[in-house]
């Protein structure tokens, strides 16, 4: 049965009119981030099906669940909060222990977990100050293998590459926004893969324009102002389609068509990326991308059991498929 927005905001406890506008990314709502969090999480977690219990066992393992963004970011990118409830829904199910520690709580860890789930970008330091605490250590969405350390990823390539055909069929020019970062200790910059895919693939059929390419940093406002940017600059040569890396980006450049009167998706198309629950509450709905991101938390979560339980010691890379979801902002 598809979830409304009706059932969000009578599980949260507040307006149909206050869930819309969370999940719109509207900042001018005025709403505690302990607000905006609960209906994200719940948007999230009805999704979910209920899971069976495992059995109990006579031991209790405790994992460190470290996310690399602060509390106050996670709200902006729920790629990263998905993941996490993933982590916390498995463990749940084997009644492991999890404790959630932001990137700046590292250094209060204590000594004696079980083991770390990472989550997210590090660093060379960053990966050595975690690994000083724990040889169980596994990285999701970041490739700690060549360190000798589990991880588990996403394609790129391919879902990209599908994406594209879709939107060529539309038109022989496809824009891209894109994101780029830093970790959190500032010492490395994280390309986009999904850009490098767009480059490569655009680049072997010979449509590759550099002038269609307009790179954000992966929040709404940044999707919103780039876009406008590209309406401002390119004019009627707007292109008729857009790849976006993922949903704020997509949605704030949503906004910014909609309030230029570009009808979307008769005269742009957008195709996104992660496929968060929010791209099915905007209006028109997100064409994604869908990432597995519960499939994501299930797997690094057996990947420390398999350690703990098995001992373990070849390092594992686990690399989750995708699927592409096509919405009404595509034609």
């Amino acid at each position: 049965m598809k979830v409304t927005l009706k059932d969000i905001a009578q599980k949260a406890g507040v307006s149909l009119s206050t869930v819309s506008r969370v999940l719109n990314y509207d900042t001018t709502l005025s709403v505690s981030d302990d607000t905006r969090q609960r209906i994200f999480e719940i948007a999230e977690e009805l999704n979910y099906t209920k899971a069976k219990r495992a059995p109990k066992t006579p031991d209790t393992y405790r994992i460190a669940v470290v996310q690399w963004y602060s509390e106050n970011k996670e709200l902006d990118d729920l790629y990263y909060m998905a993941i996490r409830m993933g982590i916390e829904k498995r463990s749940q199910e084997l009644q492991i222990q999890t404790a959630p520690v932001f990137q700046n709580q590292v250094s209060e860890i204590s000594s004696d977990v079980d083991g770390i789930i990472a989550v997210g970008k590090y660093s060379e330091p960053q990966v050595k100050q975690l690994s000083a605490l724990t040889d169980n250590l596994v990285f999701v969405d970041w490739s700690g293998i060549e360190q000798g350390f589990d991880s588990v990823v996403t394609e790129f390539k391919r879902p990209v590459s599908k994406a594209l055909d879709i939107l060529l069929r539309q038109s022989d020019e496809v824009g891209i926004i894109y994101g780029s970062e830093f970790t959190t200790d500032g010492i490395l910059k994280i390309p986009d893969p999904r850009y490098r895919a767009y480059e490569s693939i655009l680049s072997a059929k010979g449509k590759f324009q550099a002038r269609f390419t307009y790179q954000g940093n992966y929040t709404n406002q940044s999707g919103y102002e780039t876009m406008k940017r590209a309406i401002k600059e390119l004019g009627n040569d707007l292109p008729h389609a857009f790849f976006i890396s993922n949903d704020p980006m997509a949605i704030g450049a949503l906004k910014a068509l909609g309030e230029a009167n570009i009808a979307v998706p008769d005269r742009v198309s957008l195709f996104s990326f992660n496929d968060t629950s929010v791209a099915k509450y905007v209006y028109p709905e997100l064409s994604a991308v869908h990432v597995d991101t519960d499939q994501m938390g299930i797997c690094a979560v057996d990947l420390i059991r398999s350690r703990l339980e098995k001992g373990r010691e070849v390092p594992l890379k686990v690399v989750v498929s995708t699927k592409l979801m096509l919405r009404k902002n595509t034609k």
